[in-house]
């Protein structure tokens, strides 16, 4: 697989507006990535700009830490798949996490799995390794496609990737079968190729273009 086929370009500033939207669409559609990944506010206008291209819809839901009801989380991505939603990325509850409250988790993430393909965000730099194996063996059981290591909040820095590359094994061997999604401070040809010989599947990046600039130099 090519490179451009890995990256879900992600566009997730709470800033931007309509425009800048269309335009991140415009760039996965010249680079061919594999998706788009925005807020559920612009889902919509992703889905219509996207339409008939093959490059996913893919929805950032209930970020930083997951702390939403049940109930809002499943509403949100009710909505998000009726706007044209092809990939729910939604963040685990990080605090039922720590609090090991591990049948509610379940429980919630089965119901969200059961509407679209959906990739479960576990915050790995928030956790132990003890955390990451529990929670993505979780996340296979809840039907998910795929277990995903942070958003842009991870606090692992752009420095710190050897730190997740060694969260994807842990992530792998405690979900086989799934794919495996890299994101968080990824943000040059380097990183990405890291992340993929390090076992990823999909990454997760607002880097995009200057990736794959870099990579036609």
């Amino acid at each position: 697989m090519k490179i451009n086929q890995y990256i879900d370009h992600t566009n997730i500033r709470k800033e931007s507006k309509k425009e800048d939207i269309i335009k991140t669409c415009n760039e996965a559609k010249e680079d061919s990535f594999r998706g788009v990944c925005v807020r559920p506010l612009f889902v919509k206008l992703v889905a219509t700009q996207l339409k008939g291209t093959g490059i996913k819809t893919v929805v950032l839901i209930d970020d930083p830490i997951g702390d939403s009801t049940h109930e809002e989380r499943l509403k949100i991505a009710k909505k998000a798949v009726v706007d044209g939603a092809d990939d729910l990325d939604i963040v685990i509850n990080v605090i039922d996490v720590k609090h090991e409250r591990w049948g509610k988790i379940e429980k919630d993430l089965k119901a969200i799995c059961r509407l679209q393909d959906t990739k479960v965000i576990i915050a790995s730099g928030m956790l132990t390794d003890t955390e990451i194996a529990k929670v993505s063996s979780i996340v296979k059981k809840a039907g998910a496609i795929c277990v995903k290591t942070a958003t842009d909040k991870d606090p692992l820095e752009n420095r710190e990737l050897v730190e997740k590359a060694r969260h994807l094994k842990i992530m792998r061997e405690n979900a086989p079968g799934l794919l495996i999604k890299a994101s968080g401070n990824i943000k040059t040809l380097k990183d990405i190729k890291a992340m993929i010989k390090a076992g990823a599947d999909i990454v997760g990046s607002s880097s995009g273009v200057s990736i794959m600039k870099e990579l036609k130099k």
